[in-house]
Formats: C-alpha cells, sequence, structure tokens
C-alpha cells in the first residue's frame, strides 16, 4: 500500500462505508486556480482504492481556464507532457450529500506528485504552505469567511437580462431590493431548509440568512474556524450545497460578483484573527480602542501590498463592475472601525474576539488564494512593522489616503500581480505563474469577444 501524503486513511472510508450503506458514488473533486471544482464521479467499491492508492489524474486540470481550456503559458500541458499526477483525499472531508438520488457522497482532494512531493500549482497548497510558515513564527490564524449569492430565475427577462427568481415556496415575485426583510426570506425557506441540512450533513456550522442589498441577493454567515484551511474547505463546499439545491428547487444559484447592475454585487468578506501559542488573540488590545501594535502592523501590511493583491481578490472580467462608490465594495485600501465603506473593517463587539474583516473579495474568488494572500499580507506587516496610516472615518468612498492605489481595471490588475515580487512569495512561484497565465488567457478571451454593448453603441453610428 502507497502511503498517503495527505495524511488520509482507509479508517476513515471504511467507517464512512460503514455507516452509510445507502450511498452508490462519491464525488472525488479537487479545486483548481479558479475555484472550480474538477474531478470525477466514482462508485461505490472504488472508494476505498482511492483512499488506499490515490487516484491519477492529469497535470492538466490545473492549468484549465475558466471555460475548462488549457492555457499552455502555464507550463503545465505539453511542457510537461501532460503526464499524469496523482490526487489523493483530503482527511476529514468525505461527507454525504443532501437530497441525491441515488445517494452519493463527497469528497476533497489534492494534487502530488508520483513521488508524494505536493503539486505547487493546488490552491489548497498553497495555503497551507503560508499556513505552515505562520506557524513557524509561533501565529495560529483563525477565521471564517462570508458567503454573498444570488437566487435567479432560470429564464432571462424580456431583454434578455437575469431576474430574480420567484419564491419556491408559493412562485412570489419580488423586484425590491427587500434587504434584511425576514418575511421575503419565508419564500425561500424550503431551500434555505435543504441547504442548511446538507451543510449539517457536511459537518459545516452554516448560521444566519440574511436577505441582502439587491433583488434575489442573499447572504449565508459560517461560523468561526481555528483552522483557516478549514475555513476555506467550508466555503468551497457550502457553494457547492447552495448550487446544487437551488438547482433542485428549480432556481439557479449565481455566485458572479456583479450580474445585475444597478445593484450592489456580492461579496466573500474574510474575518481573520491571530492566536499565540498559548491560544491568545494577538489582536486584542490591552485598553479598548487603543489598538495593539499587532493588528496596526496587520493592517498595514494588508494596506501596504493590496494593490498588488487585487486579482486574486478581483479576479474576473466581471469582478470589476462590483467595485464602485456607494456599493458596499471597498474602492481604495482604507481601514475603519464599525465601518462597511472601508476595505479593511475591525468589527464591533467583544474586544476578546478582536480581528480584522477583509472586504474587497468578490463571491467569485478562490478563498484558498484569498486567505493565502490576506496571511502573507498579515506577516508582511508584522515583519516590517508598518503603520496602516490614520483611521478612516465617515464615508471611506470619498477618504483621500496616501496609501499605494489599488489597479483601477482589470488588465491592471493582472500586470500589477505579473510583476509582484510579493504575489509570488504569497502563492509559492509555481501558483503564481499559473494564476496569472489563467487570468491572462481569461483577459484575452474576453478582450476579443464582441459584445452587446459594442453593436448597441456603434453599429448604426459610427
Amino acid at each position: 500500500m502507497t502511503q498517503s501524503p495527505s495524511g488520509s486513511s482507509t479508517v476513515e472510508a471504511e467507517a464512512f462505508l460503514s455507516a452509510h450503506p445507502e450511498i452508490e458514488a462519491i464525488d472525488i473533486v479537487l479545486h483548481d486556480a479558479n475555484g472550480i471544482g474538477r474531478g470525477k464521479i466514482i462508485r461505490r467499491h472504488e472508494l476505498m482504492p482511492f483512499f488506499r492508492s490515490g487516484r491519477h489524474l492529469p497535470i492538466s486540470i490545473l492549468g484549465l481556464d475558466i471555460c475548462g481550456e488549457d492555457v499552455h503559458e502555464t507550463g503545465l500541458i505539453w511542457d510537461q507532457g501532460d503526464g499524469d499526477l496523482r490526487a489523493w483525499p483530503i482527511p476529514g472531508t468525505l461527507k454525504p450529500l443532501h437530497n441525491t438520488n441515488p445517494p452519493r457522497a463527497e469528497v476533497f482532494m489534492s494534487m502530488y506528485s508520483l513521488d508524494g512531493v505536493p503539486m505547487t500549482s493546488d490552491p489548497r497548497h498553497a495555503l497551507a504552505r503560508q499556513l505552515a510558515e505562520m506557524e513557524s513564527e509561533g501565529l495560529h490564524p483563525a477565521g471564517a469567511f462570508e458567503l454573498e449569492f444570488f437566487l435567479l430565475a432560470n429564464d432571462r427577462d424580456g431583454n434578455g437580462r437575469v431576474q430574480p427568481a420567484r419564491a419556491v415556496l408559493d412562485g412570489r415575485m419580488s423586484t425590491k431590493t427587500e434587504v434584511y426583510s425576514v418575511d421575503h426570506l419565508h419564500g425561500m425557506q424550503p431551500l434555505f431548509s435543504d441547504i442548511y441540512r446538507g451543510a449539517e450533513k457536511a459537518g459545516i456550522r452554516a448560521e444566519t440568512m440574511i436577505s441582502e442589498y439587491a433583488p434575489g441577493q442573499y447572504e449565508l454567515t459560517l461560523h468561526y474556524r481555528e483552522s483557516v484551511l478549514d475555513a476555506a474547505d467550508d466555503l468551497m463546499r457550502l457553494k457547492r450545497i447552495v448550487r446544487m439545491q437551488a438547482r433542485a428547487h428549480g432556481v439557479t444559484a449565481c455566485f458572479m460578483a456583479k450580474p445585475v447592475e444597478d445593484y450592489a454585487g456580492s461579496g466573500m468578506h474574510f474575518h481573520v484573527s491571530l492566536q499565540d501559542p498559548k491560544g491568545r488573540n494577538v489582536f486584542v488590545e490591552d485598553v479598548e480602542g487603543q489598538w495593539s501594535p499587532t493588528i496596526r502592523h496587520a493592517l498595514g501590511g494588508l494596506i501596504d501590498t493590496m494593490g498588488q493583491s487585487m486579482l486574486v481578490f478581483a479576479p474576473h472580467a466581471n469582478s470589476w463592475r462590483r467595485f464602485a462608490a456607494q456599493s458596499y465594495a471597498p474602492v481604495s485600501p482604507t481601514w475603519g472601525v464599525n465601518n462597511r465603506s472601508v476595505a479593511l473593517r475591525i468589527p464591533a463587539g467583544d474586544i476578546g474576539a478582536r480581528r480584522i474583516e477583509h472586504r474587497p473579495s468578490g463571491v467569485d474568488a478562490n478563498p484558498y488564494l484569498v486567505a493565502a494572500t490576506v496571511l502573507a499580507g498579515l506577516r508582511h506587516g508584522l515583519a516590517n512593522s508598518i503603520d496602516p496610516g490614520p483611521e478612516t472615518t465617515g464615508n471611506g468612498y470619498a477618504a483621500d489616503t496616501a496609501t499605494p492605489p489599488i489597479p483601477v481595471d482589470w488588465r491592471s490588475a493582472i500586470e500589477a500581480a505579473r510583476d509582484s515580487a510579493f504575489l509570488r512569495d504569497a502563492l509559492g512561484a509555481d501558483m503564481h505563474r499559473t494564476f496569472t497565465a489563467i487570468k491572462a488567457a481569461e483577459y484575452a478571451r474576453v478582450a476579443r469577444t464582441i459584445a452587446d454593448v459594442d453593436y448597441d453603441l456603434y453599429l448604426h453610428t459610427v
């Protein structure tokens, strides 16, 4: 038997099969640079061999664009003969799926070379490496992501645009913003109940459901995790659960950053704190309101590196449509307390739970890469004692800051990321090369596509 480099054990698979005799098939899922789950569906009898020996997958699976096509510039395709690597199950991620017929399960996996070395273009390994480096420095990050998403009708309106889904309870349609409306939530309760059941089966503590700031937009919060790797796994798995259960109820779950032009987009806020080896939150100040040097330097590092990192937080063409003044999406590298107009927010509340809410990322970003980049930014600030500058109070969209600017568009973000020594270190050289090459290829695809707006503006006028 080959020793699993991921730490997985056949004992886990044996116990799962014994506890779930109804399971007929298992989704084995690896997440690529875009956060897309790729893999296979195996039959029940194939699970033990997978845990025993891993599963061969082509190296090119980590070099695909958003459409699933090869990006040769990653160096992962013909430069290496598109040979097989070996994917191994991630311990603790084998879970039953709710509302499947016939019953199925799911397990996450990571990619390794044939001799067991982590394949460094795997986004999960990029986060694991950052966590290992922080552990060596005596720092233990904890955190959680927020999940914002839209529930849309499967068909478009008369103008070809997306429209909010009708309530699955009784078919009612609302085109109002409905922010924080509890009664509005009731119309989606059968779907939300299935989402919560799916999360419970997966071992995810999904918590508050909110009607958000656009028609058809919702937010689901996740319980804080002592392991940031677990927090990123939770987010990835919850997106799959929401998408699956929405489809079962006849609606579409949308994780675009900005699907509706006149309303707010969907973020993926990342809450993060740091503990020392004794479990003490090092962001906590001795006197409330007199910020600790640790949290100030962490903020300084995130501000100093934000411009170089924006491609990770806003990886697609649509991501950049989310950034607009007074849209609850930050447009400059600012920080503040209990202020939702800044990029880095210190939430009000229990001083013992002091944390930073990192707000730039859209829900279309890859949480493994987001977390790796944010943690590297924290380390950068702590290592160099970077001052974050003055707190932004009031309207952060009108703030005049002396901090490094963030790119104004997707192309600038790609160029900044490609040239960034910080981001190369944050993600690792291979993941950095893979990610920026995939984004450059996606940009080229978008740039050569003739959009409907071109015909609207120019067909009969120039």
